[in-house]
């Protein structure tokens, strides 16, 4: 079934994308009612995603310290000075900015959701799979770690008011510190019990 789905997960993709805009457009009063359901969907999103990625396997990342410097070196200093580089095509405004340096950092150094299509594109185009899914956990914590600091080099204090000011902590305390906690919980129960392994599955 899983496998299925990440075959056509484009076009589902694709259809959930034009039925939104179809509500939206038809019965845009609806939408209100529906929002309330947007921060739970996108914390199970994470939690879902989180639970494939070797969180209690740590250890196994750290032996091929070649590749890890490589990765890290790739994801956490070149991208993001690829990512400064480019702000200066932007205008300045500090929203827009904040705005756009999210999703490239998100995007480009390949924070959580992107976690797990690190490794299908890994797969995809003939890497080694198994290093990426060991160098998972270690990409997900430097980045959790890192982005704020990235975000503070680049847009300066404005950030910090932004973030103070605004729904960004709690996003990131409710849909990734939370989801994170409870998918290194799934782990650790899955090692101890073969139905927590196949729910997860």
């Amino acid at each position: 079934m899983r496998e299925q789905l990440e075959r056509y997960q484009v076009w589902l993709y694709l259809v959930a994308i034009l039925a939104g805009m179809a509500i939206g457009w038809m019965s845009p009063e609806q939408t209100r009612h529906w929002e309330a359901l947007l921060w739970p969907a996108l914390g199970v999103l994470l939690y879902t995603t989180f639970t494939q990625v070797p969180l209690i396997h740590l250890r196994s990342a750290f032996r091929d310290r070649r590749f890890l410097a490589a990765l890290l070196t790739g994801n956490f200093i070149l991208i993001p000075v690829v990512v400064g580089l480019l702000l200066w095509l932007l205008p300045d405004d500090p929203a827009i900015r904040l705005g756009v340096l999210l999703v490239l950092l998100v995007l480009l150094v390949l924070l959580v959701p992107c976690t797990d299509w690190f490794i299908s594109f890994t797969h995809l185009g003939g890497g080694n799979g198994a290093r990426a899914i060991a160098a998972a956990p270690i990409l997900l914590i430097v980045q959790l770690i890192l982005l704020p600091v990235y975000i503070w080099l680049f847009m300066g204090s404005i950030a910090i008011e932004l973030a103070v000011g605004s729904h960004l902590l709690p996003a990131f305390f409710g849909l990734i510190v939370t989801p994170l906690i409870l998918a290194w919980l799934t782990e650790r129960l899955t090692e101890k019990h073969q139905r927590a392994q196949t729910l997860v599955h």
